[in-house]
């Protein structure tokens, strides 16, 4: 086995600014751990995006291989747990915030982090699926454990062209949903629709009455990937007793609404956090996505990219500029 190997290494620069580009380290770099894995593939999220800009709140550790996803054998253990050749994905944890992560051909990571993949998944199915749509996965689960079911009216997804709300509306409709995307990306509407939303509409139309204390009742619940006034609107036109997940702060941070939906209509507002989850519901997760979850068609998500073109891609997520989901290829043979 080579000693070096290639990735993506952001580096720290003067007057607060960050550089990119694709090199060689050596292995030796890699941070101690009980699992050093050759990885397949991995895939580009917003966080990774933030994380190559040098952004503190997710790293600050420098030079630094960002990628929250992996997946791929593993080539040494020091685990019982773990042989040899299994293959594994990661996602989530400390990868690629402040451990080198994905974004590069091997990563070194503690056993607790590695989920064995699952027979019916190949580790490219498992990278298109990978954080987004894990977090999507939990959304749908949350929806579910909270008693939200089909007969009970439509589930509203925003954020939809991204690779969290695309995963949510075809794991929703896959599961019997009746879907409605929200989308400022009005040329996305046939795509959305072949995922499985049923009717398509308007960030401006979600947010029409919204400076009100409460909304006209519509949805048995939300999936929401954005945060900020659409989550605001979205709470308060929740049907009685509707759940609504939250997973993502792109558009605001800040939720400025009352209480009145909550106290009035007993609307459940679901915080989902994929970094942390516990690895006994991450596994039955994982394994729900290999089998009844599994989606027919993971390619029509997909946008593959190798090491070499990631930069762009990088740019394109942090202009809003990427549909779906974005694999990076790292597979050298």
């Amino acid at each position: 086995m080579s000693t070096q190997y290639r990735c993506l290494l952001v580096e720290k620069l003067e007057n607060k600014q960050f550089s990119r580009s694709v090199t060689h380290r050596s292995i030796d770099n890699l941070p101690a751990g009980d699992l050093l894995i050759k990885v397949d593939y991995s895939s580009l999220n917003y966080k990774d995006a933030l994380s190559a800009m040098g952004n503190p709140a997710v790293s600050r550790n420098f030079p630094h291989t960002p990628g929250i996803d992996a997946a791929g054998n593993i080539v040494e253990s020091n685990s019982d747990d773990f042989a040899v050749g299994d293959k594994v994905l990661v996602t989530g944890f400390d990868l690629g915030m402040n451990t080198a992560g994905g974004f590069g051909e091997y990563i070194r990571i503690p056993k607790s982090w590695a989920v064995k993949l699952p027979e019916n998944l190949t580790t490219r199915e498992a990278m298109i699926i990978g954080t987004a749509g894990f977090t999507a996965a939990m959304s749908v689960q949350a929806l579910l454990d909270g008693g939200t079911r089909p007969e009970h009216g439509q589930i509203l997804v925003t954020g939809s062209t991204g690779g969290v709300g695309s995963v949510a509306i075809a794991l929703l409709a896959k599961s019997g949903f009746e879907v409605v995307a929200v989308t400022g990306k009005a040329e996305q509407a046939e795509f959305l629709k072949s995922l499985g939303a049923s009717e398509v509409v308007t960030r401006e139309s979600l947010l029409e009455g919204a400076e009100k204390p409460m909304m006209r009742e519509r949805w048995a619940g939300v999936v929401d990937c954005v945060g900020g006034n659409y989550l605001a609107a979205a709470i308060k036109s929740t049907r009685y007793g509707g759940n609504v997940t939250c997973c993502g702060l792109t558009a605001s941070a800040d939720l400025s609404l009352n209480v009145f939906p909550f106290i009035l209509r007993g609307v459940s507002l679901l915080g989902i956090d994929s970094v942390e989850c516990p690895m006994a519901p991450r596994l039955k997760l994982w394994a729900k996505l290999a089998s009844e979850w599994k989606l027919d068609n993971l390619e029509d998500f997909v946008t593959e990219c190798s090491l070499d073109a990631l930069d762009q891609k990088i740019n394109d997520i942090l202009a809003g500029k990427v549909v779906g989901r974005t694999l990076v290829n790292l597979k050298t043979d």
